[in-house]
């Protein structure tokens, strides 16, 4: 929900707001990036954009001791050896961080063994191969390259398809330490391309026409349908219905809800954000972008959800966030 500052300027009307040429232009002039620093910019993904995941992912790696560094640069030695994209290593140190602390563990839940935690009883070698480290990483190697997509999805989306734990979003707590830690090796780049980004086609017509089956329901804080939303309810149903899961609320769509793109390239089906004094880390709305300088959103009680001309209001963020293909059907 947008905070007071921004509901008294919408009671005046968009015509009382900054223009939609000021707008355009604020589309076309304001870098992205929510304040990242370092080697993060453009396209980079969600995680490496948003200045408090960066701080906690350097936070997290200063904290591994010697034999956990150790593990982190025999999967990177022989992702690079197999010539697998950086996103591969990212994902296998989200796996190792999750299960084993990434440590080679003779020890387990069951007959859990390794720094992956593979089961013997599960196919996935002996107890000698599963605790030793070339074996194990390029064990987990060899099964993700079996996932459909893997290239697509968040990175502890990709890990859970090879881990298959009846935890699956907890891989997604070594996002911010894994990308830092492979952004230490030079490859901050390859992570973070605009080429990288997927094509969402068809799943944006999907998103884009559920949310346009809502107009006219009212807003209601926290609600998430079926005939009323809040803002980040909206979104989120909307994508859900194209089979794209993102976070509930405003601020984790923004942090973590797919990959940052310029809001200048912004395209249809993209979230769009506001947060007071145009803070990364103080997002208080959200809408679905439809291209040409509209959005469809559940503005604050007492309205409904409507298509509006994009405004600024002094909070329009200069970043939006493109959902990913992790898909859940």
């Amino acid at each position: 929900m947008r905070k007071i500052a921004v509901v008294l300027v919408l009671l005046t009307g968009f015509g009382g707001l900054i223009g939609v040429g000021a707008v355009t232009g604020l589309l076309a002039g304001m870098g992205g990036g929510g304040g990242s620093g370092g080697t993060w910019s453009g396209c980079s993904t969600a995680l490496a954009t948003s200045e408090g995941s960066v701080q906690r992912g350097q936070r997290m790696a200063a904290a591994l001791g010697r034999e956990q560094r150790r593990v982190v640069s025999r999967i990177i030695r022989i992702g690079k050896r197999r010539e697998l994209p950086p996103r591969a290593w990212q994902i296998a140190i989200q796996a190792g961080k999750t299960e084993s602390n990434l440590r080679n563990l003779d020890y387990g839940h069951a007959d859990s063994l390794g720094v992956f935690q593979m089961r013997p009883s599960m196919n996935w070698g002996t107890p000698r191969q599963v605790t030793d480290l070339e074996y194990a990483i390029n064990k987990f190697y060899d099964v993700l390259l079996e996932v459909e997509g893997w290239k697509r999805m968040r990175p502890g989306a990709a890990a859970q398809a090879v881990e298959r734990s009846a935890f699956p979003s907890r891989y997604h707590d070594a996002e911010a330490m894994a990308a830092h830690l492979v952004s230490e090796r030079g490859e901050a780049a390859a992570l973070g391309g605009c080429e990288e980004l997927p094509e969402t086609g068809s799943l944006v017509a999907e998103a884009i026409d559920y949310a346009k089956g809502q107009l006219g329901d009212p807003y209601r804080w926290a609600a998430e349908g079926p005939d009323e939303f809040d803002c980040s309810g909206l979104t989120q149903q909307a994508w859900a219905a194209a089979g794209v899961q993102i976070p509930r609320v405003s601020q984790d769509q923004y942090d973590s809800g797919g990959a940052k793109v310029k809001l200048s390239r912004a395209r249809p089906g993209d979230l769009v954000f506001w947060g007071t004094n145009r803070e990364s880390d103080s997002v208080h709305h959200v809408a679905l972008y439809l291209g040409d300088s509209e959005v469809l959103h559940a503005p604050q009680p007492g309205e409904d959800v409507q298509i509006a001309e994009l405004w600024d209001g002094g909070e329009l963020l200069p970043t939006a966030v493109r959902p990913t293909l992790s898909r859940a059907r």
